[in-house]
């Protein structure tokens, strides 16, 4: 099977040209093939297949071979690989399991449209939103020695949200008005990733909803930096909201 390996702010994704439809592999063998020891290591795996009147359609899979909700950064290196394959020239519209995205290429920078959403729910200090995935924002000092791990681990797993279908966790770090340091949580990851695409999204809405900040939010992770852009409406619904960042490929192959 040919692969392609691609990294968004050190989200890395395998990529698999599905155009024919001839991926048939079990949950268990794609858990293999994204283990860092086993396989090829990645915190995903990504098939981009035909979909008409669209360019491409995005199946996502999680580290645990199961099939995922919306990763925004996985979504950014699917545009590239598109663009890479020759699919689209600088514009593009992909169907994905949220539903249709847009997205456009501007050298090493992929601008990709999010799904409209708003604040759904507060608990426990937490703030909930779901920007193609399920995301708790929880606001923190001193991000660096964080146990991002343990910590999210024990929100992830605690009976509330167990019950309520598992979410990702946001650590959040205020550096200032419009910038922030963000450390991600990821559930079918079950740890801490480099940069979480819908999870930095979730946390730039928050600003404007907790801390009055307006567009665009500036977002450093692990993984190097992130923009998110929007409109916010009267009624604190977010439109036109847009992840911008890097997304590169690293490297192809071939696997049994």
């Amino acid at each position: 099977m040919q692969f392609y390996k691609y990294q968004g702010t050190g989200n890395d994704f395998i990529l698999i040209d599905d155009r024919n439809r001839s991926f048939h592999l079990s949950q268990e063998q794609i858990e293999v093939l994204c283990d860092r020891r086993f396989g090829i290591g990645a915190d995903g795996l990504i098939l981009l297949q035909k979909e008409e009147s669209f360019d491409f359609r995005m199946i996502y899979y999680n580290a645990d071979g199961r099939e995922g909700s919306m990763c925004g950064n996985g979504g950014r290196c699917i545009v590239r690989f598109a663009h890479d394959l020759g699919l689209f020239e600088k514009n593009t519209r992909f169907m994905a399991v949220d539903g249709v995205h847009e997205a456009s290429v501007e050298r090493i920078l992929i601008s990709l449209k999010m799904t409209n959403t708003s604040k759904m729910e507060e608990r426990d200090t937490l703030h909930f939103y779901n920007t193609g995935s399920p995301h708790v924002v929880k606001y923190m000092e001193s991000l660096d020695k964080l146990d991002v791990y343990a910590e999210g681990k024990a929100i992830r797993y605690n009976d509330y949200w167990s019950n309520n279908g598992g979410t990702n966790i946001n650590f959040v770090e205020v550096l200032d008005e419009n910038s922030i340091k963000v450390r991600t949580y990821e559930r079918g990851v079950e740890d801490e990733t480099f940069s979480c695409g819908t999870g930095v999204t979730a946390c730039a809405l928050d600003m404007a909803v907790s801390k009055g900040s307006g567009s665009p939010i500036n977002i450093l992770t692990k993984g190097g930096e992130l923009n998110v852009s929007f409109e916010k409406t009267a009624k604190g619904h977010f439109e036109n909201i847009y992840l911008i960042g890097p997304a590169k490929r690293v490297f192809s192959g071939e696997i049994e």
